[in-house]
């Protein structure tokens, strides 16, 4: 088999460095938040140089818009790989018993860029606010797909889903945020399959 040239390998080895520092930084990002992570600290956790940033991103808030892409496509990335197969008020309940969960209220780096990044968005750049509405407006597409295109249903949902984390997060008893999360599903998975017996809306476009 032929050998990729030169400027072909490293363009390849540039690219994989560029998704490297993404993955990183959206990591990073969702654990920490945008102003306790600076653009040395995501290169050094990557095993790279300071001076090597600038070779794949402008600024800081380049990087930052790229990354809630980054998180966004790899939630949904996950969560097809595990559920790809249902559809319908199976589809909604699966995405909601995944997202009010134990398992994404104890790991924020690995979780929701919505929950970890929603109370410092109004501080960042237009780039990244403009990412972070795109991925918004993708997972309400789904949402509303998946619930006979209502529309109004899906903002709901999405809104109860986001608050039950942010609650559970929140609080310092465990006992109360278990509470939280077992209380906000039951009610959540009531509203899904009272879903589908509604009149559709008009569906959001991703």
């Amino acid at each position: 088999m032929p050998q990729p040239s030169l400027p072909t390998a490293r363009r390849r080895r540039g690219s994989q460095t560029h998704d490297a520092l993404l993955q990183v930084a959206a990591r990073a990002l969702r654990a920490r938040g945008p102003e306790r992570v600076g653009v040395q600290d995501i290169m050094r956790e990557a095993g790279l140089t300071h001076g090597g940033f600038y070779a794949h991103f402008a600024s800081k808030d380049a990087l930052i818009a790229e990354a809630i892409d980054t998180m966004f496509a790899d939630s949904r990335t996950r969560f097809d790989a595990r559920h790809g197969d249902k559809s319908g008020a199976e589809w909604l309940a699966a995405r909601m018993e995944s997202y009010v969960s134990a398992n994404h209220r104890d790991d924020p780096g690995s979780g929701c860029p919505i929950t970890a990044l929603g109370g410092e968005m109004r501080h960042l750049s237009p780039p990244a606010r403009a990412a972070f509405d795109a991925g918004i407006k993708t997972l309400l597409g789904r949402l509303t797909n998946h619930g006979g295109g209502n529309a109004e249903a899906a903002l709901s949902l999405l809104a109860e889903m986001v608050g039950a984390i942010t609650l559970a997060r929140a609080v310092a008893d465990p006992d109360l945020s278990d509470a939280i999360l077992q209380a906000s599903k039951a009610a959540l998975h009531k509203r899904i399959e009272a879903l589908h017996g509604e009149t559709p809306n008009t569906a959001v476009r991703a």
